[in-house]
């Protein structure tokens, strides 16, 4: 266990809220601009080496709405990526869908019409609208709040086919009292025609990057391995806690970590994104992309922070976690909160731009809200993404707190020996799932050498983990190494369709996604359709048996090395 020396400084902490209080850091802005240079400055304080780049992004900013009905005008906002009405606006009859899942767009006539869904917007409505020719939606907020949001389906920047994906529908929201009052006209029978008006500026724009790094000393050895600590820039409005409490949490780990850099085994860059509000993780998807080698070749693992320090957060025991990183996640935040991490899996979102690479990845949000009578969109608090998500949200003993849960995870794997990834665990998830899958295939598919090959995986993964002691310089290197290997083979499976080099697209994934061609044939209803899905289940049985051979021959390889020492 590695013990925190130094505890973060609540007037330093306090002192950059009240730097990232001062802008709305719109991506590829001159005043988010302005704000990274303040970051650079600090960064640099610090004793870290910088770069500040800029990338073109492709860069979605929301102008003036509104919903003319009845003669008169309804409050309301429209969303990031959202397609621009005409000047004249987007004239409609409307259709509620209740919550907007596919069976509500499925089971109603939706074509040509605006639909009106309970819930803040979505790229999953964005998507289903496209599918089903709707032209239009109206989202009703879960109370009288507007929620910033980006609607786009596709995962970064698109390119020329992906961008075929992006929102076709003119897409707004407006107050639940609102909201309230059009269910029941439509449920009533009434025919209600709406127009939209909606700008939205949308196209490419240079953004920025700031990188930020350090080294367990003060030789340049590019070659030397590191852990990647991100946090998004860019705000929805002045986002004093989305994300300027994670800012400063950043900030301040990077200064204090610093002061323990002679026992750090590994070294450390940190990168601040923009383009993560207005561009579907733009900045994150595209330091991927550009940097793929270096990153596969050298970064260990993946920290990213989000919205740390609000008010009223209490509950650390929900952060998201990758399986092999678990017992990291929950030993920091037992020692620092005394709560149980319950090591839940992540979404698709936080800058998880990653995973395809293979980076073991922790964190996005911290702290949560209690479920609460009011209702709120998220655990993050009923201000953000809003024009109130200010100062006065920000609790400075909760930014400490959290701010200390992230030290702490950092801290561990800087000063780790070797590598705290436990594969027993990712193959414990695998196997169950296998188990799963194979349960509903009723005999249609033989998927029992993949549940073979996983236990081998479990196997070795055991004997690597009971093995990690009294080890030589050079054994510690060799399972670094190996550990780093089985991440670039179980990552991509866990987390990804199975491509390591395209970003799949931001709507939900099922767990272990690269499992979905056979988990559809396990689906599958129709009895004529099933050899179909055979040809697609055996090529993805091919691609996993393939990875947990490698994955398994990296952690074997290990343990010969260590023998032969």
């Amino acid at each position: 266990m590695h013990r925190l020396t130094s505890s973060p400084d609540r007037e330093r902490l306090m002192s950059h809220i009240h730097e990232f209080s001062k802008r709305v850091k719109l991506s590829g802005s001159r005043e988010e601009y302005e704000s990274f240079l303040y970051l650079q400055q600090q960064m640099e304080s610090y004793g870290y080496s910088t770069s500040l780049i800029q990338h073109d992004a492709y860069i979605s900013l929301p102008g003036k709405a509104r919903i003319v009905l009845d003669g008169k005008s309804l409050n309301c906002i429209t969303h990031s990526m959202s397609h621009p009405s005409d000047p004249a606006g987007l004239a409609g009859e409307l259709i509620y869908i209740s919550e907007g899942t596919a069976h509500d767009y499925q089971s109603n006539d939706v074509a040509g019409k605006i639909v009106l869904i309970s819930g803040i917007a979505t790229e999953e409505t964005a998507h289903l609208s496209r599918i089903h020719g709707v032209i239009g939606e109206i989202h009703i907020s879960p109370n009288n709040n507007l929620y910033e949001m980006c609607v786009s389906p596709v995962w970064g920047s698109p390119d020329q086919y992906t961008r075929e994906n992006l929102p076709a529908a003119v897409i707004t929201t407006i107050t639940q009292d609102d909201g309230a009052e059009l269910i029941k006209r439509c449920e009533a029978g009434e025919v209600v025609t709406a127009t939209l008006i909606a700008t939205v500026d949308t196209g490419w724009r240079k953004t920025p990057i700031l990188v930020c790094e350090l080294l367990p000393d003060d030789r340049r050895n590019e070659t030397e391995p590191f852990v990647l600590f991100s946090g998004h820039h860019d705000t929805w409005h002045f986002g004093v806690m989305d994300n300027g409490g994670a800012n400063a949490t950043m900030l301040e780990a990077a200064r204090l970590l610093r002061e323990n850099r002679a026992d750090w085994q590994r070294g450390l860059r940190i990168c601040f994104w923009s383009g993560h509000s207005h561009g579907r993780y733009s900045g994150s998807s595209w330091y991927a992309d550009e940097y793929w080698s270096e990153l596969n070749r050298r970064c260990v693992a993946h920290v990213n922070v989000d919205s740390t320090g609000a008010d009223g957060a209490v509950i650390l025991t929900n952060s998201a976690v990758i399986d092999e990183l678990q017992s990291v996640a929950s030993e920091a935040v037992y020692a620092e909160t005394g709560q149980s991490h319950k090591g839940n899996r992540h979404g698709r979102a936080a800058d998880q731009s990653f995973w395809g690479i293979g980076l073991p990845s922790i964190f996005g949000s911290v702290s949560h809200h209690l479920p609460s009578t009011e209702k709120m969109p998220t655990a993050l608090g009923w201000w953000w993404h809003t024009p109130e998500d200010t100062a006065e949200h920000i609790n400075p003993d909760n930014l400490i707190r959290d701010t200390r849960i992230v030290m702490h995870v950092l801290q561990q794997l800087l000063h780790s020996r070797i590598l705290p990834f436990d594969y027993e665990k990712t193959a414990n998830a695998l196997i169950t799932e296998l188990e799963n899958i194979q349960a509903k295939l009723q005999g249609r598919f033989d998927i029992r050498g993949l549940i073979e090959q996983a236990l081998k995986l479990k196997k070795a993964a055991v004997a690597l983990k009971q093995s990690i002691h009294n080890l030589s310089d050079e054994n510690s290197r060799h399972i670094n190494s190996a550990l780093m290997s089985v991440s670039r083979n179980l990552v991509p499976l866990n987390y990804t369709q199975g491509d390591r080099y395209h970003h799949d697209n931001a709507l939900p994934h099922s767990a272990w996604p690269a499992l979905d061609g056979i988990r559809e044939l396990a689906n599958a209803a129709n009895p004529n359709d099933i050899p179909f899905y055979v040809v697609r289940a055996r090529q993805t049985r091919n691609r996993i048996a393939h990875a947990l051979e490698l994955a398994t021959e990296a952690m074997s390889g290990a343990l010969l090395a260590k023998s032969e020492n």
